[in-house]
C-alpha cells in the first residue's frame, strides 16, 4: 500500500486539476480500509491536505474522521500533514 500512496501523492503533488481529489480518495481509502488497514491518522492527514487544496468534501470527511480520533492521533495526523506540506 505504501507504493500506491507514494505514487499517487507524487502525481498529485505535481499539480493538475484533480490533485485535491486524489488526496481525498487517499484519505477515504485509509478511513474505510479499502485495500489497506484502516489508519485514521493517515486518513486525516490526506483529507486535511485535500481540504487545504480546496476540496470541500474532504473538509467534511476530515471532521467526521477527527470526531473518532483521540487527541494523540489527531496531533500525529496534523503533524504528518504539516510535514508533508512543508516538503511538497
Amino acid at each position: 500500500m505504501a507504493r500506491f500512496e507514494m505514487h499517487n501523492a507524487e502525481m498529485a503533488a505535481m499539480g493538475g486539476d484533480n490533485n485535491a481529489d486524489i488526496f481525498c480518495e487517499m484519505g477515504l481509502m485509509y478511513a474505510t480500509g479499502r485495500g489497506c488497514d484502516v489508519d485514521l491518522v493517515a486518513a486525516h492527514k490526506w483529507l486535511n491536505i485535500a481540504a487545504i487544496k480546496g476540496n470541500d468534501r474532504a473538509a467534511e470527511l476530515r471532521a467526521d474522521v477527527a470526531a473518532t480520533m483521540d487527541k494523540m492521533q489527531l496531533a500525529a495526523a496534523l503533524r504528518a500533514a504539516r510535514e508533508w506540506m512543508t516538503v511538497h
